[in-house]
């Protein structure tokens, strides 16, 4: 993606995720946008809006089956429902932050902050992905089974991020520190 294009993708995280009236446009509770509307207010044209969704590396968008919509498919600081579905996790989860947040965080567990849901991966390298773009990376470790098996809700976005509303410390069971991960 050319460096153009991912500023144009960073401008549509922000108008789908969290301030669409940011260029005037309303996004319905699921959380759709109008592509023509879209396209005439970033602006930006329908081809290079469709190759931002089809190249996105993380899957970030998807657009409607007739085309005619497209939403962010996680990661909203908006109240928007995107029709997630309960799923039990895997065993481990991985949380990407930085070292700075690590106390904070052990000490009264992971909330979604400006987001509706905390973030987790199946993956840890994904998780040191996150990490670095907020610093020095930390990937915790996260209990997601007990969790789970003690009443707390778990998505499956359709880009393949965990989602739930919140990590009880009891929940973390340790972490990878930046070292540990170069």
């Amino acid at each position: 993606m050319t460096s153009l294009h991912n500023n144009k993708s960073k401008f549509l995280s922000l108008i789908l995720r969290h301030d669409p009236a940011k260029i005037g446009i309303v996004l319905d509770q699921n959380g759709w946008a109008d592509v023509e509307e879209l396209c005439k207010k970033m602006p930006i044209t329908l081809d290079i809006l469709k190759e931002i969704v089809h190249t996105d590396s993380k899957g970030r968008y998807s657009f409607s089956n007739d085309g005619k919509m497209i939403r962010a498919n996680q990661g909203h600081s908006i109240d928007v429902d995107v029709g997630l579905v309960e799923k039990r996790p895997p065993d481990v989860l991985y949380h990407g932050t930085a070292e700075r947040f690590f106390d904070s965080i052990l000490s009264s567990g992971l909330k979604p902050m400006t987001r509706q849901y905390v973030h987790l991966s199946d993956d840890p390298a994904n998780a040191v992905v996150v990490g670095k773009r907020h610093g020095d990376p930390v990937v915790l470790l996260v209990d997601a089974a007990n969790s789970f098996d003690n009443g707390d809700k778990f998505f499956l976005s359709k880009n393949n991020v965990w989602l739930t509303k919140s990590v009880n410390k009891k929940y973390i069971m340790g972490c990878i520190v930046s070292h540990e991960l170069l």
